[in-house]
């Protein structure tokens, strides 16, 4: 099983660079100029998101350089310990809606001083994998075709992350033990 599951994952990209110039070839559409359209568009839509974007960066590095999440940390940092989750990975949590490199960083972070094999790393690899960034997904999807109402898209993104985040935990104990 691994060696057909390692020959899938090698020809899988070259497989589908290939046959989807193939097919739209048979389907007589113009590659290229498809392509060139859909860059000009993926521009457009990169202007009118960046006020959306840096407003993002603002709102994170106000939260981080403030202390706000150490202090949020701090006051979870007794639940945490009682109920048996490592307080390292609580940052984690917090960061995950919000920032997707944020969080992968503090994810290289945590591995980097404990390692991939230990519970922390497991943990974290896990949450990074399982949950979303949904602040982020929102802000940028939802301003960039002009939604303004996302407060039940932001209420189930939210609450998908935090069943990620409790799912990631209870499952690395359960596997890895």
């Amino acid at each position: 099983m691994y060696n057909f599951v390692n020959v899938i994952s090698v020809w899988a990209i070259p497989v589908i660079i290939v046959f989807i110039p193939l097919y739209a070839a048979y389907r007589k559409i113009p590659v290229y100029e498809s392509f060139v359209d859909g860059a000009k568009d993926g521009f457009d839509t990169a202007i009118r998101i960046i006020p959306h974007l840096v407003g993002m960066m603002v709102a994170i590095s106000v939260f981080r350089a403030s202390g706000a999440m150490e202090l949020f940390v701090g006051w979870l940092k007794p639940v945490c310990e009682w109920i048996g989750v490592p307080t390292e990975v609580i940052p984690l949590a917090l960061l995950r809606p919000i920032t997707g490199a944020g969080s992968l960083a503090f994810t290289t972070d945590l591995i980097s001083q404990f390692g991939p094999d230990s519970m922390i790393g497991r943990i974290a690899s896990t949450i990074q994998g399982s949950t979303d960034t949904t602040l982020y997904v929102i802000t940028v999807y939802f301003g960039a075709i002009g939604i303004r109402k996302a407060g039940y898209a932001l209420k189930v993104g939210l609450i998908s992350d935090a069943v990620g985040f409790v799912a990631s935990i209870v499952i690395c104990y359960l596997v890895f033990g």
